[in-house]
């Protein structure tokens, strides 16, 4: 790829990567120019990942990581920064679902999804931009916020109120890293056809939810390709703090 989209020469982590939207993102990535780790817990769901980009004649490296602990997130850093070279681009996608309603909800539940979809949103993002700042050339943060970072649906107020949360870091981290020149935004994906939501969009209460959706379909994962290189590329220089959206206008009908 060439332009402004381009990521040739740089080196991306993604977390998460094992499946879902991260295991997306990391060969949107690296179909860009970028190498790539993908990192996550599963590593041998990652191992199949790096041999499928490389495969294509791209780079990238599996490394595992545990976004709950913060040695684990040190030593993938230093992984990644060994394999591939030092780190300009941090998709911090990693996350867990939560289905218990609120009465219901255990502590153990509730501190379960605040430790990887918040928790570790902080605990990689600080990582990744110390190591920017003190590289002292930059770099790109971008975080996976929700549609549900400004709606809420019944069964999710763990998920909910995380995904808020990382809304609000997003905006601060990227107010308090402009100065290290490091661009910190978000992608908020609404609904997508991913292997996490097969179950509830071929249900009945998924078809009825997506009659609301006014593009009347769930996202395809490629519908994120273009939002997320703008945030990781040149394109989206001047863009810092900002949230995308990208949910076929199912906000629209929320509130």
């Amino acid at each position: 790829m060439s332009g402004l989209f381009s990521l040739a020469g740089r080196t991306a982590l993604v977390t998460g990567a094992s499946s879902g939207l991260g295991h997306h993102f990391a060969q949107v990535l690296a179909a860009a120019g970028a190498k790539v780790a993908v990192a996550a817990r599963r590593i041998e769901r990652l191992r199949e990942l790096e041999a499928l980009i490389r495969s294509r004649g791209e780079q990238a490296a599996a490394v595992a990581l545990d976004v709950t602990d913060r040695a684990s997130v040190t030593r993938a850093f230093d992984a990644a920064e060994k394999a591939l070279g030092p780190v300009s681009i941090l998709v911090n996608n990693a996350g867990v679902p939560s289905g218990s309603y609120f009465l219901e909800m255990t502590n153990e539940e509730w501190r379960g999804v605040m430790a990887v979809n918040l928790d570790g949103v902080f605990r990689v993002g600080q990582e990744a931009a110390r190591r920017m700042a003190e590289r002292g050339k930059g770099g790109v943060i971008v975080n996976t916020a929700s549609m549900l970072s400004f709606s809420v649906s019944k069964s999710l107020s763990a998920y909910s109120a995380t995904k808020a949360a990382v809304v609000s870091l997003t905006r601060s981290m990227a107010l308090e890293l402009a100065r290290d020149n490091i661009r910190v935004n978000a992608l908020a994906p609404g609904y997508f056809d991913t292997e996490l939501n097969v179950g509830y969009l071929t249900s009945d209460a998924g078809k009825r939810m997506l009659a609301r959706v006014p593009m009347r379909r769930p996202g395809a994962l490629a519908d994120l390709d273009g939002p997320l290189l703008l945030l990781a590329s040149d394109a989206g220089a001047y863009m810092t703090g900002s949230i995308v959206t990208v949910d076929g206008g199912h906000l629209l009908t929320t509130g």
